[in-house]
């Protein structure tokens, strides 16, 4: 993992500097290149090939390339595409790719990237992203000027001013945690978005998609899902193994992590480094007694971290710096612990379980949507008019009525939380807001829901919390129910078989292998926190104050609304509104006061 920046002029600023902002994302070697009118910068955490021929910014033929991520399958590719290579890093094999198939290689890739490639020749710049959107990438074009990083402070140091609030992406950010697609939270600032390409030549920006995931329907037998399942797994585990440096485990006490690890113990037949966080002071939050039986049970080296009300506030001002931006998932401040934790054993990267909930329908809303799909697609015209009329004499603001009722009116269920804003707001953003913007796959209501979710809530949110808060401490994670082929064969097993008895039947099925039962029939927990009750403890009204002294300069809100959230938190309800609120007050306080 590493950390990239780059333009297309040499800056008057004293461009080390602004390399430095990348030093937690790969504190092993800085390096700097000023090529043909253009400069680029790369900090670098040495995973692969650790010698310094691996270093960068590299340059081979005159191509440049910066790049941040692991390609997997890199040596493979050397000997497929019979590619000549001097250095032994997946960094290389990327220039020779490019130099035989020109921007036509991405799908051949199996990894998690972002790069830009700088082809002096033809004075083309050509930046990619994976498939799902685990590694960053932001860029600002305007009046000729390219600029790119995988942050967005560097960004704002070139520019040299700090660019006005994107109030399109605090809509989507109030709905779904964080902006989708190509906004942040800065005007001019945007995302280069997964799985799509950008190239930059005679003074024009373009982008392109390269990768659709496979929805061809094929697989029915259930044996046969479960053999192939299980295989893609134990190939996928197996190539994120690949590593010069000890590769550990996270380990949530979970199906997920805890099949993860147990098949990483018996592929590489040693013990492993396992990790887990909880809470002393709220026991009913934490896992830690599920990870310590799914530890026991591979025989681990289990590091088990326990954090307080102290640890979480004292680290909450840092994880804001660190995440650049507002981000509405409060399991922030944990992980950035425990990958402090993680830093502190000498261990570089680690294996993670994001992506299984979506694959395998491990979110009780799943069920929930197919019950009131299948009641909906029962009901006639008329009933369908008698079920609204009914639903909107229910209390208005219940969880289930609205739910229903978005469903049945066949509206989207994340159009959450628009109350909020003032009503000249609404009539500003709403007009304007794309829920997102996808290729539009041909997908049955099981796949759709997937597809939703891999693409929103895991692709925007989940793996941009994680690159953010690891790399924060230099640490790489690894994602094994992300592996391309796995998530294609996923969407051609027949939805049937996926939505099974159970919620993630066909991945329990599998783990029944690996795990004990305590562990595969567990009641989901997911990554939860005492958060609310810390943040009341430690702010109590100043938590109001602030939102609303923040309210008084933008206007924003509805500031009955505001108060009315308050009263609710109080009580442990609506507590995610209220925290992303907090969280938007303090990123704006240290932005733009």
């Amino acid at each position: 993992m590493c950390g990239i920046v780059g333009c297309n002029f040499e800056p008057k600023l004293n461009f080390q500097k602004i390399v430095e902002q990348l030093h937690h994302r790969g504190p092993d070697f800085c390096g700097i290149q000023s090529f043909h009118g253009n400069t680029f910068g790369h900090t670098r955490l040495s995973i692969i090939d650790l010698n310094e021929e691996a270093n960068q910014p590299m340059i081979f033929d005159d191509i440049l390339i910066v790049f941040n991520g692991e390609i997997y399958n890199y040596q493979e590719l050397i000997i497929e595409e019979n590619l000549s290579c001097v250095t032994k890093s997946d960094t290389e094999v990327l220039i020779r790719l490019y130099q035989k198939y020109q921007e036509n290689f991405l799908n051949k890739l199996n990894g998690m990237f972002s790069f830009c490639i700088y082809d002096s020749k033809i004075d083309k710049f050509f930046c990619a992203k994976d498939r799902y959107g685990k590694k960053p990438f932001f860029y600002t074009f305007k009046e000729g000027k390219f600029i790119f990083s995988s942050m967005i402070k560097p960004l704002i140091t070139l520019l040299e001013t700090t660019p006005k609030i994107n109030k399109v992406a605090l809509s989507q950010y109030l709905q779904y945690f964080v902006p989708l697609n190509e906004n942040t939270f800065f005007q001019d600032i945007h995302k280069l978005e997964e799985a799509s390409y950008l190239i930059v030549e005679r003074g024009k920006l373009s982008t392109k998609r390269y990768y659709k995931i496979n929805t061809y329907k094929k697989i029915k037998d259930e044996p046969t899902a479960l053999k192939d399942i299980e295989a893609l797994l134990i190939s996928s585990v197996q190539n994120r193994m690949k590593a010069d440096v000890e590769v550990g485990s996270l380990l949530s006490g979970g199906i997920d992590s805890s099949l993860i690890s147990a098949l990483y113990t018996q592929i590489s037949g040693k013990r492993i480094h396992t990790f887990s966080v909880g809470y002393s002071d709220y026991p009913s939050y934490s896992e830690l007694p599920y990870a310590k039986i799914t530890a026991q049970h591979i025989n681990s080296y289990h590091h088990p971290l326990e954090i307080a009300q102290k640890e979480f506030i004292d680290s909450f001002e840092t994880v804001l710096d660190f995440l650049e931006e507002p981000h509405g998932d409060s399991a922030c401040v944990p992980l950035f612990l425990l990958s402090q934790k993680i830093h502190t054993t000498g261990i570089k990267t680690v294996l993670s379980g994001e992506g299984s909930d979506e694959l395998f329908l491990g979110y009780d809303n799943y069920a929930k949507f197919l019950n009131y799909y299948a009641f909906e697609k029962s009901l006639s015209t008329q009933q369908t008019a008698f079920m609204d009329s009914i639903i909107s004499t229910l209390q208005n603001n219940t969880k289930e009525s609205e739910y229903l009722r978005r469903v049945i009116k066949k509206e989207t269920l994340y159009h959450s939380f628009g109350e909020i804003f003032t009503d000249i707001q609404k009539k500003r953003l709403f007009k304007k807001v794309p829920h997102f913007k996808s290729e539009k796959p041909k997908l049955d209501p099981v796949d759709w829901m997937s597809y939703i979710d891999l693409k929103i809530w895991l692709g925007q949110s989940l793996l941009s919390k994680v690159d953010k808060m690891s790399m924060a401490h230099s640490l790489e994670v690894r994602n094994p129910f992300l592996d391309f082929n796995l998530v294609n064969y996923m969407f051609s097993v027949d939805s049937t078989l996926k939505v099974g008895n159970t919620n993630k039947y066909l991945l329990k099925k599998i783990a029944q292998k690996y795990l004990p039962n305590t562990i595969i029939e567990r009641t989901k927990k997911g990554f939860n926190s005492p958060f609310n009750e810390w943040l009341f403890s430690h702010y109590g009204d100043e938590i109001l104050h602030i939102i609303l002294e923040v309210n008084d300069q933008t206007g924003f809100f509805n500031e009955s609304y505001l108060k009315q959230l308050f009263a609710f938190a109080k009580t442990n309800k609506f507590k995610q509104h209220l925290w992303s609120l907090f969280v938007f007050s303090k990123w704006f306080k240290r932005t733009y006061c």
